[in-house]
């Protein structure tokens, strides 16, 4: 007896990464799996993000080694993943990042006070995620998975002509979470993309220490979805993949899970010592496919960058960066009592205890 076995989308992703302009600046030579290179217009708007997202990780950094924030995660060399992936989202789109995933929100438009506003402890969010479409950020690993997933099905059961994307990391990959995700994504093909930024290292693991899988990409194929592998420090190649995949999600076709392979530049966060784990070498090694530099040489030798408009660019970065210390030396206004909003839509008695000790606290302070 023969048996037929359905394989659609089953076939393992290609080895090698989809790029379209290498660490040199020029065109590649590799397969780009029918991929349409987004224009040079796209790229340069695409490569004033990726500056001005750096210029904006780097002055965080700098807050967070004064004490003005309690704790950042630097997403600095990740910036064609963050800017690429969420610049290809539609309005009606909706996010669904990490804790780790600021350039993101930046990217979506949120304002830079509502993006640090949690790493400060002033909010329980900092903003609102109807406004722009944006999950709140999530902290613990893999729950954004299940989260976007979710969010997708509610959103096929109601025709609505939108998609998820939800970001996650080499390690947040092998969470259970990411896995009922992926199972429950194929099974009832919701319009998800899952965007796995690669970036090496799961606070101080590995990736050999935490999988042994060829590559991350070869999951999609055991949950019958199409996985791609992408140079995820080439920002061409990142817009155009995320773009056919959101797309794919939009007219029904189910799920996709794209692997960017980049690097985390920074420790995982200011509380870490990365030279406990890795050494300069290697970090000096992955300079040399800089995200920005590669597309700067690109756009240049085209013709649609040149020095003014570098400069130009340059100087939005630094307005940005002036914004942001400006937000930070704001003190926020905090009302303690929003403690215990927003936790439960029935409010529990053991909270409500609470809240009238701190009631009475603030009644004694002449906070009342």
């Amino acid at each position: 007896m023969t048996i037929d076995v359905p394989t659609t989308g089953r076939s393992l992703p290609q080895l090698q990464p989809i790029s379209f302009i290498g660490a040199d600046g020029r065109l590649t030579d590799t397969p780009t799996a029918g991929l349409r290179m987004p224009s040079d217009r796209t790229l340069t708007g695409l490569y004033r993000q990726m500056v001005l997202v750096r210029r904006f990780e780097a002055q965080v950094t700098h807050l967070t080694r004064q004490g003005r924030l309690a704790t950042y995660p630097s997403a600095a060399g990740q910036e064609a993943a963050e800017v690429g992936a969420t610049t290809a989202l539609s309005p009606s789109d909706w996010l669904f990042p990490t804790y780790r995933d600021s350039a993101a929100l930046l990217t979506r438009g949120v304002p830079v006070a509502e993006i640090l506003a949690a790493f400060r402890g002033d909010w329980h969010c900092g903003f609102d995620p109807h406004e722009y479409h944006t999950s709140p950020a999530a902290t613990p690993l893999a729950t954004q998975t299940l989260h976007a997933t979710g969010f997708a099905m509610a959103m096929k059961l109601k025709a609505a002509d939108a998609a998820t994307l939800t970001f996650l990391g080499d390690g947040a990959s092998s969470e259970g979470d990411t896995h009922e995700a992926f199972n429950f994504a194929s099974v009832w093909q919701t319009p998800t993309v899952f965007v796995i930024q690669n970036n090496q290292y799961a606070i101080s693991t590995p990736l050999r220490e935490q999988t042994n899988a060829t590559m991350l990409a070869d999951r999609a194929a055991g949950y019958g979805m199409p996985g791609l592998r992408v140079d995820g420090n080439d920002i061409a190649a990142v817009f155009a993949a995320v773009t056919a995949a959101l797309e794919r999600g939009r007219n029904g076709d189910g799920p996709t899970l794209i692997e960017c392979l980049t690097y985390r530049m920074e420790s995982h966060t200011n509380s870490d010592d990365p030279t406990k784990y890795r050494d300069a070498e290697e970090v000096e090694h992955w300079k040399q496919f800089d995200p920005i530099d590669r597309v700067e040489k690109y756009l240049r030798s085209t013709g649609a960058l040149d020095d003014a408009g570098a400069e130009e660019v340059n100087a939005a970065a630094e307005a940005l960066a002036e914004s942001v210390r400006e937000a930070m030396n704001r003190e926020a206004e905090i009302d303690p009592r929003e403690l215990f909003a927003h936790v439960y839509a029935q409010p529990r008695p053991d909270l409500a205890e609470q809240q009238l000790v701190l009631e009475a606290e603030l009644a004694a302070a002449g906070q009342a």
